[in-house]
């Protein structure tokens, strides 16, 4: 930015230092947050209506004479502007309650443009009134907020539309053209794109679709090209430091994946030798190990972690819930047993004193491997020489977080483990510094999960199907998406549908509940008991969504599924089916949304992750998709993950390239600067 512009938003011309409060709390401080500060909608405003076709049901621009104004004091407290105006078919009133200093700004003859709604009432009196409408003189010659695409704005207390709306036209016409424009300028010939003066403005207070099409490409290729900087300098920056080096271990590796009890698939092999590949370079491993539900993640990064623990160091596996941490302990505690690596858990529910024990063994370096929560960020802990991080489930915790403990544990190898399927315009935003390892084929003998969708009329039903399968001596989860009865939601709760299903549908069978609420000894048996089959209905809330794995699970019945998402749903499914019986997900629902019955429709025609994750991603956006804030990205204030995918690939190879050819910070001090700038805001 050049000297003369304002550095705080208070100096802006309509501004001042309380209304630069308010703007602080939309976080924008300066001029470039303003003019970067996008329209949510827009209002076609141009059409002018004559008055006598302005009828209730729409909102229309009329333009009128004002022939009369008169205040009415109704009470105490209370008063009301009428102002008449006409045109050549008829009369109407626009009302303002309390506002009677308006009055000044309506002189008899002059025309007005009004914009708003009827009042239905007047109008079954025969009269026509527009209560508190938008008003511009019809003298200008620039229209700001009618005659015009008209911008809507995200607002906070204390500021209109109005203000918003005529401070960002001021600024615009008074200081857009000295903002520097960080995009280089071989690229804006490249792409033959707009200067960044005519992109603001067209975004801000487009003429038409055609001027708003293009600056929406412009400024959408701005800020996903510094969002693939950001994360393509991530890498490069990762890719400069000294990493962990491993040596193949030779027949340990072998022998282990030669005592399984059946044969890797196609994809887990490649999956594997891509990862091998990354670990015995001189430079950090940054991996993606994406794969649907059961199709054997945990083999591969067990694979990785037997390597780094026969290389002579730690290995780190961090869930983002206590039951899969556990599960990931009971279970590679059995895979691993032979080969005489200490295991340890380390969570949060630990007592002061076993988590100090705990502690005094990861430093002393008597763990080998260390699986846990969020603790293993906690505060004395000291690493003794991790060689790799496996994240698992990446998606519940933030981006910020996986530096965090890579950092905490030195420079290790990192691979990031997600059963969710990730659309690529995701995958490239989110995780743009990785690598993607896809294992995209089943073990053989999996049958596909046959999905059902029932009406709650039908409740009767599903369990009677339930009860045949827990005789022929299956087990079933039942899904609720509340612990508890709520007075504010209407849905079943796990703990009514608990004591349901022991009272009526399923009395004569062992049903119990999980759920967060209980204690982690209480999770931890009832997880063994229905492990060991002596539970034969969980019911539970999402608490089970990732990680669980018990292959007796013939049935997965999800009550009001409407409530959940379709990433959520698929997820819940493929806790079944991990067996060679046929297994079955029942949703139990009465969608009462367009959106919610989408869900449903996507979700019981296919078992395809990736179909399911694109599907989902259309109907939530990615603000969403994931269900928890991605900390440490920025939010996308143009760009569309959904439409702009083609805009996102162009943007990705040219940051590629310029990141590969270029010194960022001498060639392009801009650019640098930008990313720099978003690497502190984040």
């Amino acid at each position: 930015m050049k000297e003369n512009i304002p550095q705080d938003i208070q100096y802006i011309k309509g501004v001042g230092p309380k209304r630069a409060e308010k703007f602080s709390r939309l976080d924008i401080e300066n001029l470039r947050d303003l003019l970067y500060y996008f329209p949510r909608e827009y209002e076609d405003r141009r059409e002018v209506k004559k008055i006598k076709n302005f009828c209730p049901g729409s909102e229309a621009v009329i333009k009128g004479r004002v022939i009369e104004k008169k205040i009415q004091n109704i009470r105490k407290n209370l008063s009301v502007l009428r102002v008449t105006f006409s045109d050549d078919t008829g009369t109407i009133d626009g009302v303002w309650f309390n506002q009677n200093y308006l009055k000044n700004k309506f002189k008899n003859g002059d025309y007005f443009y009004l914009y708003g709604s009827l009042n239905n009432k007047s109008y079954k009196y025969n009269k026509k009134d527009i209560n508190n409408p938008v008003y511009e003189s019809a003298e200008k010659t620039e229209y700001i907020h009618l005659k015009r695409i008209t911008p809507l704005y995200s607002l906070t207390s204390g500021l209109t539309q109005k203000r918003v709306r005529k401070i960002i036209f001021t600024a615009l016409n008074q200081y857009a053209n000295l903002l520097e424009d960080i995009l280089p300028s071989f690229i804006r010939k490249k792409y033959n794109f707009l200067k960044l003066t005519e992109a603001l403005k067209g975004l801000h207070f487009p003429e038409d679709r055609k001027q708003y099409i293009k600056a929406h490409q412009r400024l959408a290729y701005e800020e996903l090209f510094l969002l693939q900087l950001l994360v393509l300098n991530r890498k490069q920056g990762a890719l400069k430091k000294q990493g962990t080096i491993h040596h193949d271990p030779g027949e340990i590796i072998n022998s282990f994946i030669n005592s399984l009890p059946f044969d890797m698939t196609d994809a887990q092999k490649r999956s594997w030798q891509e990862i091998k590949t990354d670990m015995e370079k001189n430079i950090p491993m940054q991996r993606l190990l994406q794969g649907d539900v059961g199709s054997g993640k945990t083999l591969v990064a067990v694979l990785a972690l037997i390597e780094t623990m026969a290389n002579g160091y730690q290995g780190v596996i961090m869930a983002p819930t206590e039951i899969l941490a556990e599960q990931h302990y009971i279970r590679l505690s059995e895979m691993l047993k032979k080969l005489d690596f200490n295991i340890t858990l380390l969570v949060g529910s630990l007592s002061s004193t076993q988590s100090k024990k705990i502690k005094e063994k990861i430093s002393s370096k008597e763990s080998d491997l260390i699986i846990g929560t969020h603790a293993l960020f906690q505060e004395g802990i000291s690493y003794s020489n991790v060689g790799l991080v496996v994240i698992d489930e990446q998606h519940r915790f933030g981006v910020e977080q996986r530096y965090s403990l890579k950092r905490k544990s030195g420079n290790p190898d990192l691979l990031i483990m997600t059963a969710t399927p990730i659309p690529r315009s995701l995958a490239l935003t989110f995780y743009g510094d990785l690598d993607v390892s896809l294992i995209d084929e089943m073990p053989p003998g999996r049958k596909p999960v046959k999905t059902m969708w029932y009406r709650k009329k039908s409740r009767a039903a599903v369990y009677n199907f339930v009860r045949k399968q827990l005789k022929s001596g299956h087990q079933a989860f039942v899904v609720c998406p509340l612990i508890e009865p709520s007075e504010d939601i209407s849905a079943l709760s796990a703990e009514e549908t608990k004591k349901e299903l022991t009272d009526k549908y399923l009395n004569n069978f062992n049903v119990s509940i999980l759920h967060s609420q209980l204690s982690a000894d209480e999770k931890k048996q009832k997880m063994k008991d229905f492990h060991q089959g002596n539970i034969d209905v969980l019911v539970s809330t999402t608490v089970i969504e990732v990680g669980v794995d018990v292959s007796n699970a013939s049935v997965m019945v999800i009550e009001d599924a409407q409530r959940f998402g379709l990433a959520q749903l698929h997820q819940l499914r493929g806790r079944v089916g991990r067996g060679k019986q046929q297994s079955y997900c029942i949703v139990v629902a009465e969608p009462t949304t367009e959106d919610a019955r989408s869900r449903l429709e996507v979700f019981t025609k296919t078992d395809d992750g990736f179909e399911i994750a694109e599907a989902d991603l259309k109907i939530r956006g990615p603000g969403e998709f994931f269900g928890t804030e991605q900390h440490g990205m920025p939010d996308l204030k143009v760009a569309s993950l959904i439409k702009d995918q083609k805009i996102l690939n162009k943007a990705r190879k040219d940051a590629q390239d310029i990141i590969k050819q270029s010194k960022l910070e001498t060639e392009f001090p801009l650019l640098y600067e930008e990313i720099h700038k978003l690497e502190v805001k984040i």
